[in-house]
């Protein structure tokens, strides 16, 4: 099994044969280290694209934003609205196509509008042990995905993201806000704003891996069981929260949080 340092040239390699690469940029654990190595292999041949999304939190397009300001790194930031496209607010089961596929598509004319013809993403090998159709829309537009290329699990990101001293090695790992709605029930702005501000509420807490799944207008929060103690100790605060963005009541999942767990009833 190739060691990380073996990974990491090969990651090095497979960018410096692009050329140029335009990075799908959303601020996550894997496309801020993939975007980090491309610019450091590529320059100004590297170019990160962002979409401003309703499905997206504000704070990951901040973060997205002072990264690539920080480093200098070329940056296109464009607004993409899921609801304008047919069947995503139905949420069916691939829903995920749906959505990926209006937004590479969209990524893809960006990239190509400045020259840059490959488009990489930040996928890794974990991401295909889960139901993720998404990854259909990826390969019929022909996105590069040099993580899985180059054997990269989400350990291997973290662990080469901390010795590049990327504050991303600890954060906790992202999914669109759509992912906490059960699969047949209608997405609003509306469900993905009490989303978003609720989730925003317990990482002020101080829980670093959070989930607020829908459940009509129950918030059931998911995290790791370690921080079950910080749930329960500031009860009282987040149910007065969660009322303020219009949910009723919140519920603890005993289980924890866990990957995809609005998959396992598929």
């Amino acid at each position: 099994m190739p060691t990380l340092e073996e990974k990491l040239k090969a990651l090095q390699e497979t960018l410096q044969s692009y050329g140029k690469v335009a990075v799908a940029f959303s601020a996550g654990v894997d496309s801020t280290f993939l975007l980090a190595v491309a610019h450091e292999v590529l320059r100004e041949n590297a170019l990160a694209i962002t979409v401003q999304s309703p499905v997206v939190p504000a704070r990951e397009h901040d973060e997205a934003l002072s990264f690539c300001s920080q480093r200098g790194i070329r940056h296109i930031v464009f607004s993409a609205d899921q609801f304008s496209v047919e069947g995503f607010a139905a949420n069916p089961p691939d829903r995920c196509y749906i959505c990926k596929r209006s937004l590479f598509e969209s990524i893809c004319n960006k990239a190509h509008s400045e020259g840059f013809n490959v488009v990489v993403d930040g996928s890794n090998n974990d991401d295909l042990s889960d139901y993720r159709p998404g990854h259909k829309a990826l390969q019929e537009l022909s996105i590069q995905s040099p993580l899985v290329e180059c054997g990269f699990s989400k350990q291997d990101i973290r662990d080469a993201s901390a010795a590049m001293g990327l504050s991303t090695a600890t954060k906790q790992s992202f999914a669109c806000l759509a992912t906490r709605i059960p699969y047949g029930e209608t997405i609003t702005p509306e469900k993905l704003a009490r989303i978003d501000t609720a989730e925003q509420i317990l990482l002020d807490l101080g829980l670093s891996v959070v989930r607020v799944r829908l459940n009509g207008s129950e918030g059931r929060i998911e995290t790791k069981p370690e921080d079950f103690e910080l749930v329960l100790k500031n009860r009282e605060q987040i149910i007065a929260g969660f009322a303020t963005c219009g949910l009723d009541s919140a519920t603890l999942d005993l289980r924890g949080y866990r990957t995809g767990s609005m998959n396992e009833g598929l």
